[in-house]
């Protein structure tokens, strides 16, 4: 079963994501209290832990928000879902958006390790029904809109 490992926010673009007890999603705008909420389609970030452990592997020193991501998740193979697919987490659902994204400045992981998984492997979605989400939540594949 797929699940939520962490729940991270920040309040500035650009920097890692501390991890919080709970978010709060909101429909149309992302995380409250997030630097990255608004009228976008990257309202959300989701990173699955295993892509952190690849990381770790490699001798960094890792954890949930290191990557900039709101929530770090356990058991589910992100990369694999198609644009549109939604997931139900509580009562919020999630649309994902984007697979991946182009990195335009080298961040300090980069660095340490010569690579970084978030562009490769992170994922971003918009919040179609909000509500909060805390460690520990289920996560539901419910289905591609464009199937």
């Amino acid at each position: 079963m797929a699940t939520v490992k962490a729940v991270c926010i920040s309040e500035k673009k650009g920097e890692r994501k501390k991890p919080v007890a709970v978010i709060e999603l909101r429909e149309n705008h992302g995380i409250v209290g997030d630097a990255h909420a608004g009228d976008w389609h990257r309202q959300v970030s989701l990173l699955a832990q295993e892509s952190i452990d690849k990381m770790r592997a490699m001798g960094l020193d890792v954890n949930a928000g290191d990557f900039a991501e709101n929530i770090t998740t356990n058991g589910i193979d992100l990369v694999s879902l198609p644009i549109g697919t939604r997931l139900q987490i509580g009562e919020s659902l999630l649309e994902v958006t984007q697979i991946g994204k182009e990195c335009h400045t080298r961040c300090a992981i980069f660095y340490q390790a010569g690579d970084c998984v978030m562009p490769k492997e992170g994922i971003f979605a918009r919040v179609l029904h909000g509500g909060t989400i805390g460690q520990g939540e289920a996560i539901l594949k419910i289905t591609s809109s464009a199937q």
